[in-house]
C-alpha cells in the first residue's frame, strides 16, 4: 500500500532511473497520474507533459466507448472497431459524435495548458504515467495513439494493476514497469492510505513543480537523470 500518490510516484521513479533511459519525456494521464508523474520527473531531470484522453460513448451507452480522443496537434482519433461494427457505425455518424465530445477535450487543454501546445514526443522515450490502473483501457488508446508520433520507445509505468492488465498493455507497449500486481485487485484507492480526488488546479500546480524543479536543476536546459531523492515521511 502506498502513502499517497507521491509516494507511489518515488517508488517508481527509482525503477526507472535504473534504466538508464535515453531522453526520456514523462507524459501523465490526469488527474491522477500528474503527482505520480511529478516525482518521476523530478527524479529523471525529464520533461513533464500531459497526454489527455476523452471517451466517446456509444449512441445509447455513453459508458461503452466507440472511440478515444487524444489530445495533439492534431488531436488522434482512435477507433474502437468491435463497438463501431456492433453498432454499424459510418464515418458521418462517428464524426458527430466525435464533434459532440470535442468541447470537453478542449476544456481540459486550456484548463491545463493554456495556450501551449503538447510536447514532441518523436525519437524519444516516452514514460507514460497513471497512479493505476484497472482495466487498461484508457493507458491502451493513449499508447496507440502515441505510436503515431515517432517515439522512440514507449514505456508504461503504474503504481499497481492487476496481472491481466498489465500482460495486455505488454502487448501494446515496449515495456511495462508496474510494481505491484494483488492477487486480489480492489478498486485503485484501496492500495492508498490517502487517495483523495484531484482538482483541475492541482494538476496545474503539478505541471509548474515539476518545470521549476528542472529551471533550478538544469539551468541551462540540459536534462540529465538526477539521483533519486531521499525517501520522506
Amino acid at each position: 500500500m502506498y502513502r499517497d500518490r507521491a509516494h507511489a510516484g518515488r517508488e517508481l521513479a527509482a525503477e526507472l532511473a535504473a534504466l538508464d533511459l535515453p531522453n526520456p519525456i514523462v507524459l501523465a494521464l490526469p488527474r491522477g497520474g500528474v503527482p505520480v508523474g511529478v516525482e518521476i520527473a523530478k527524479t529523471l531531470g525529464a520533461r513533464l507533459d500531459l497526454i489527455i484522453v476523452r471517451k466517446v460513448g456509444a449512441p445509447d451507452n455513453a459508458e461503452l466507448a466507440v472511440a478515444a480522443i487524444v489530445d495533439g496537434d492534431p488531436p488522434d482519433i482512435v477507433l474502437n472497431r468491435e463497438v463501431v461494427e456492433a453498432y454499424r457505425l459510418d464515418e458521418a455518424q462517428i464524426s458527430a459524435l466525435v464533434r459532440n465530445e470535442r468541447p470537453e477535450l478542449e476544456r481540459r487543454r486550456a484548463a491545463y495548458r493554456g495556450g501551449r501546445h503538447p510536447l514532441s514526443v518523436e525519437g524519444r522515450t516516452a514514460i507514460l504515467v497513471d497512479d493505476g490502473a484497472a482495466t487498461g483501457t484508457t493507458m491502451k488508446v493513449a499508447v496507440r495513439a502515441l505510436k503515431r508520433r515517432a517515439p522512440r520507445e514507449i514505456i508504461v509505468a503504474l503504481p499497481v494493476a492487476p496481472a491481466e492488465t498489465v500482460a495486455d498493455l505488454r502487448q501494446v507497449a515496449d515495456r511495462v514497469i508496474c510494481l505491484a500486481t494483488p492477487a486480489r485487485f480492489m478498486a485503485l484507492g484501496y492500495h492508498y492510505q490517502s487517495f483523495p480526488q484531484l482538482a483541475d488546479d492541482e494538476v496545474i500546480a503539478g505541471l509548474r513543480e515539476a518545470a521549476e524543479y528542472n529551471r533550478q536543476a538544469s539551468p541551462l536546459g540540459k536534462h540529465k537523470a538526477a539521483k533519486p531523492p531521499k525517501p520522506r515521511g
